[in-house]
């Protein structure tokens, strides 16, 4: 069965966003990462998306996603309501709005991926969500050597999640943290 990977990438001082809500400042190495054999072996493995209404809305064009996004699998959107037109497609990336609730999302999610893994772009909230509500398997962080020194931590008021190591990477200037999640 597939794993759900949950994403984030963090400053050095722990925030996954500065104050403003941008996560800018963490992806300045944006065009090496897209061609960084860490995000390749991520496009490879992934069957399905799931992102909030926050990370999809950051296009500032949603029909260009379709032809332009690195994930080219079915995404899942978890929000309070479907935008009134829905966005461009083509036959491999569909866009489903899962107005339902997270647990709902990835429910749907597994069942588009099939054998492949469940990829979670997060955001902090998004990240917390995951974290709280155990539907995560698996949590990769990437550490850009940054500090914000203010903004929106994702592992706040999370409770005890006991991790277990699987790997490090390097990509670049950034630290890329595998681990297991413990449940």
């Amino acid at each position: 069965m597939a794993n759900v990977i949950l994403g984030v990438t963090i400053s050095l001082d722990g925030f996954a966003e500065d104050q403003q809500g941008s996560v800018g400042a963490l992806y300045p190495d944006l065009d090496v990462l897209r061609n960084s054999k860490l995000l390749q072996e991520s496009i490879e493995h992934t069957g399905a998306v799931v992102m909030s209404w926050k990370e999809f809305s950051m296009a500032a064009d949603p029909d260009t996603i379709a032809d332009h996004y690195e994930y080219q699998v079915p995404i899942f959107v978890f929000t309070k309501e479907v935008p009134a037109k829905h966005p461009k497609e083509n036959s491999q990336l569909t866009i489903t709005f899962v107005t339902d609730g997270i647990e709902s999302a990835v429910q749907q999610a597994k069942a588009a991926a099939k054998d492949k893994d469940v990829t979670v772009i997060g955001s902090a909230a998004t990240t917390r969500l995951f974290l709280k509500a155990g539907l995560a398997d698996i949590l990769h962080v990437d550490i850009f050597p940054v500090f914000l020194h203010a903004g929106f931590r994702p592992f706040e008021d999370i409770g005890t999640v006991t991790l277990k190591k699987i790997k490090i990477l390097e990509a670049g200037e950034r630290t890329h943290l595998r681990y297991e999640i413990v449940k």
